[in-house]
């Protein structure tokens, strides 16, 4: 599958070093751009490690000179839905005007492919609780929004270079290398599944469900949950498409099928052996009660299939890493 170098931004973290580890595995080389804000050193498994922002064009630029770039997958953002609520020109700073800065470097030497980490959080909230790539893009976040500030101007970009393009809008990321190498080692993660792992080996004394009362079949919340195993594996088959002539374009990364809360702690419970305990609390603001991929296009276009559409070995996952963590913190 080799072809030129790989710029991967943010292969330090969760999502981006799953990437890493299966782009190493096909024998691809690869260069790691990571500020290790919320990255670690010991999850980058293959390549070079170099330590900066993905907005230092400098850095950038001698990135792509030296190591002979001609692909970039870019990962690096922040990923806080309240805090972006909270803090937006934090979220507008580093998602939206770091990848300009990125996406200069790249126009100016002249990248030929780019894969961008999007979100589903770019739909907002569907009405049918169901979103295609053609669903209209309404975000009620200022996290979404930079997301799709960013899918906005790869697009520009590609029709106005020979750059082509995949951007990836994920749905709920979840579970963790099945290997247990690596997985989501954030501090203070918002990621329900990863909550509820941590209440499961006593890092967290409860998990809370913040509403009970939706039109749903129990009340709570439906997401669709992808394996990140399946979600990196995805990037390597774009990473093939654009190699083999495909033409830019934006894809969903779910199952096309949703848990709910109570499943997914269910599941926790069932993988653990014990139970959790549980608080029932009110709805967040600007939480939809449903958001599920319709995932037909990624899978007509990349040949994409998943591996793990399986919540019971998602939840397994992700309890083994807890635990490794426990006796061997991440670093």
């Amino acid at each position: 599958m080799a072809s030129g170098s790989i710029l991967v931004t943010g292969g330090a973290g969760y999502i981006g070093s799953h990437v890493v580890g299966q782009l190493g595995e096909a024998g691809e080389q690869v260069v790691v751009l990571d500020n290790l804000s919320t990255g670690f050193r010991s999850a980058v498994l293959h390549g070079e490690l170099v330590i900066g922002e993905t907005g230092d064009k400098e850095l950038v630029d001698r990135i792509i000179r030296e190591h002979d770039i001609d692909t970039i997958l870019h990962f690096a953002a922040h990923t806080i839905v309240p805090e972006s609520v909270e803090n937006p020109l934090k979220y507008y700073g580093n998602n939206t005007c770091s990848s300009r800065n990125l996406l200069e470097c790249a126009d100016r030497a002249g990248i030929k492919h780019f894969i961008f980490s999007s979100t589903a959080a770019v739909y907002g909230i569907p009405e049918s609780g169901a979103a295609d790539e053609n669903s209209a893009t309404a975000p009620i976040n200022p996290y979404g929004s930079s997301k799709l500030m960013t899918e906005w101007m790869l697009r520009d970009l590609s029709l106005a270079t020979d750059m082509t393009h995949v951007a990836l809008r994920y749905f709920n990321v979840a579970g963790s290398d099945p290997e247990c190498r690596i997985g989501q080692s954030t501090p203070n993660a918002t990621l329900l599944t990863k909550v509820a792992c941590e209440a499961a080996v006593g890092i967290r004394d409860k998990v809370y469900i913040f509403g009970t009362d939706y039109d749903t079949p129990d009340g709570t919340g439906l997401r669709d949950y992808i394996h990140v195993d399946d979600l990196a594996r995805a990037h390597l088959d774009a990473l093939g498409y654009l190699r083999d002539g495909g033409e830019s374009t934006t894809l969903n990364c779910g199952y096309g099928h949703g848990y709910s809360v109570r499943d997914v702690l269910a599941a926790v419970e069932k993988a653990n052996g014990e139970s959790l305990d549980i608080i029932e609390s009110p709805r967040r603001a600007g939480d939809p009660p449903i958001l599920i991929a319709v995932a037909d296009r990624i899978q007509e276009v990349l040949g994409w299939q998943p591996q793990h559409d399986d919540l019971d070995f998602i939840v397994r996952t992700s309890l083994a890493w807890e635990k490794r963590l426990l006796d061997k913190p991440a670093d």
